[in-house]
């Protein structure tokens, strides 16, 4: 199978639009020729230099990403700018970047977590103005079986293969009704408390917001923007297995960027 990069982009545009992303974002071909050939795709969440290193040694044409390592504009591309010396290590090296960032979060995202945690009954958490109302940030369903808060968040760890969790809410509290949100997810409060959650399962949440989610009913469970928006990886590996099967794959090594000791 001779594939080129424009075809990649073909059959990741089927799995989730880039039209879909929101307009802030920055998705698809950020660095390199679509008329590239593509035998081996290195698949990372972010693009670090570790993930670039790592990309070069395993001989991939190709890196993607979720998150997209050019997001503000860049006013010049010298070395001394940390992003723009990895952009002109990649044109150097001619290996070609995909990031699939928001369009992958309203398309698969969601959906994904709430399956590995088990949600039944499930529907989108942050709803889009669009003509399929599924799409959106986030899920929310019920689990299988009603639990104390602190055996969700062993449940959790477990399930995403988290060293730890920050827990906002009482341990012996019983939870059902589950609401996700991958990444940082403080804006998914508002929506979680309407549509009647126990708890919230996602990451980057702030002191203030944590105690505030408290008082209105809503327990979170805090896995950090590493800790779930990880399963990318794994299910683009799947993804590209799956539709692309003569496509050699290589994930990341990476872990949590951050240790709690």
């Amino acid at each position: 199978m001779s594939l080129r990069v424009s075809d990649i982009i073909e059959r990741l545009d089927m799995l989730a639009p880039f039209s879909g992303a929101e307009s802030w974002d920055n998705v698809g071909l950020l660095v390199g020729r679509p008329e590239k050939k593509v035998g081996t795709v290195f698949i990372a969440l972010d693009a670090t230099d570790e993930a670039i290193d790592d990309a070069l040694e395993s001989g991939a044409d190709l890196l993607l990403t979720h998150h997209p390592m050019i997001f503000s504009p860049l006013k010049k591309v010298v070395s001394e700018d940390f992003v723009a010396r990895r952009v002109m290590e990649l044109v150097k090296r001619d290996l070609s970047y995909i990031a699939m960032h928001t369009n992958f979060d309203v398309y698969c995202m969601g959906k994904a977590a709430a399956d590995i945690i088990g949600l039944n009954e499930t529907e989108t958490l942050e709803g889009l103005k669009r003509e399929d109302a599924s799409l959106g940030f986030g899920r929310i369903g019920n689990l299988e079986n009603a639990m104390p808060l602190k055996e969700f968040a062993d449940f959790i760890k477990h399930k995403f293969d988290l060293d730890s969790a920050r827990i906002y809410g009482d341990l012996s509290e019983i939870v059902e009704r589950v609401a996700v949100l991958p990444g940082s997810g403080s804006s998914g409060i508002p929506y979680a408390i309407g549509l009647n959650a126990d708890v919230l399962l996602t990451g980057d949440i702030s002191h203030h917001q944590g105690i505030d989610a408290n008082m209105q009913g809503l327990s979170i469970v805090d896995a950090g923007h590493y800790g779930i928006e990880h399963i990318f990886i794994n299910y683009m590996n799947n993804y590209f297995r799956e539709k692309l099967p003569g496509l050699k794959v290589v994930l990341s090594r990476e872990s949590s960027p951050f240790k709690v000791l």
